[in-house]
């Protein structure tokens, strides 16, 4: 009775611990390399290899003797989450996300919620010229290929990984507008950050956890925010606390 951690986010490797305390047997599986090696430090038993398909994810699950599946991926869910939902759903196996809970935004005119990334590439784009993207390396090229950002410099905070670096650089980024930093980042760090790059607009993902301490560093600097709301999750079984995590692992595995 095994249960797969889907990893990416600090939570990912926090639950694998839980879970394995709780008398589990816990593997992972990440995209990346970076994030197989994270999720065996949090005690997974083994970490499966990134999969390339969903028959390549339900191949691993069936080989393994998958009963259950935590989705513990980005709060903004990607490719494994789509993955992991689709196995699932081809072997009948029960799947569980985790979610961080939105961020309460203040009520400030300078908070420019918006619902899409085109959204957030034409208000970026009207608010400033120094455009600081937290975003992650997801979907850059929407802000690079736009016609909007005609003239503007675009400012990226990505992971130190060679191969985002690299999607960066074949983007056409410079060097000095790359900041390959890993989180968290304290408000004091980011403002410091946002002042070092003349940021005149501050674009972010409201992915929880840290969002606010970005929001924080730009309203004390008097910058505009545009805030990439989420999605709502269509899954039945989302969770966001770890008792809630462990009570539906006890209800499908006893």
């Amino acid at each position: 009775m095994m249960i797969l951690v889907l990893y990416g986010t600090t939570e990912a490797r926090e639950l694998i611990s839980l879970i394995s305390a709780s008398g589990y047997p816990v593997l992972a599986t990440a995209l990346t390399a970076y994030g197989g090696t994270m999720a065996g430090m949090g005690g997974a038993v083994e970490v499966l290899p990134a999969p390339e398909s969903v028959a390549d994810l339900a191949g691993q699950m069936k080989q393994r003797g998958i009963a259950l599946v935590v989705d513990a991926t980005h709060p903004f869910p990607g490719p494994l989450s789509e993955m992991a939902r689709a196995a699932c759903n081809n072997l009948q196996v029960p799947y569980v996300r985790y979610q961080r809970e939105e961020t309460t935004l203040p009520d400030d005119p300078l908070i420019h919620p918006v619902d899409s990334w085109n959204e957030a590439v034409h208000a970026a784009a009207r608010l400033g010229d120094t455009i600081f993207l937290t975003t992650g390396s997801n979907n850059l090229e929407l802000f690079v290929r736009s016609p909007v950002m005609k003239g503007k410099r675009l400012v990226v905070r990505v992971l130190p990984d060679h191969r985002i670096i690299k999607k960066c650089q074949d983007l056409g980024f410079l060097p000095r507008d790359i900041v390959a930093l890993q989180g968290p980042f304290s408000t004091r760090f980011n403002r410091a950050i946002f002042q070092a790059y003349k940021a005149d607009v501050i674009v972010t993902r409201d992915s929880g956890r840290t969002t606010d301490t970005k929001i924080k560093a730009a309203l004390a600097l008097k910058l505009p925010v545009v805030i990439i709301k989420r999605t709502p999750p269509a899954e039945n079984n989302m969770v966001y606390t770890y008792e809630q995590v462990l009570r539906l692992v006890q209800r499908y595995l006893g």
